[in-house]
């Protein structure tokens, strides 16, 4: 099995989708989580060596047209298996209304389980985080889709 299959069992995941399907109900903002082995470009630049976390989030952050969402609140949980990284990154309706180190929080929740190897736990306390803090600029409307699929993306 790969670094990616390794990172979670089918029933973690299962736990992690119904994790941003509850943190979604408080918030109009959406949350998605891709993981994938490691940092390495996509296309035209793949034959380059591996990019920060962040810089390859927002590459699948636009890939996956999370940029297409109404009010531009959707928010990426990127993980880099093989190497043990991730990145937190929230597209502009979101950074619009928040400070630069807005994240900073649920990255540092998130990694104090993942220095134990408990990726589950990283991933649903990050969503919860990410969930919370959605919801004070992006409350749930009464009239809310859930724009983005809850699945994990996996690359």
């Amino acid at each position: 099995m790969s670094k990616v299959e390794d990172f979670l069992t089918s029933s973690e995941e299962k736990e992690v989708v119904e994790a941003i399907r509850l943190a979604e109900k408080n918030t109009s903002g959406e949350i998605r989580v891709h993981i994938e082995k490691g940092t390495s470009l996509k296309g035209e630049l793949a034959n380059q060596a591996s990019i920060a976390p962040l810089e390859r989030a927002v590459e699948v952050f636009h890939e996956l047209k999370m940029d297409a969402t109404q009010e531009r609140n959707s928010v990426i949980i990127y993980i880099a298996a093989k190497s043990k990284q991730f990145a937190i990154y929230g597209d502009k309706g979101i950074n619009d209304k928040v400070n630069d180190d807005f994240w900073n929080s649920t990255k540092d929740i998130m990694l104090q389980y993942f220095k134990k190897g408990e990726n589950k736990l990283a991933l649903i306390k990050g969503i919860e985080s990410a969930g919370e803090q959605l919801k004070k600029y992006f409350p749930y409307h009464s009239d809310d889709i859930d724009e983005l699929s809850n699945e994990i993306s996996k690359g």
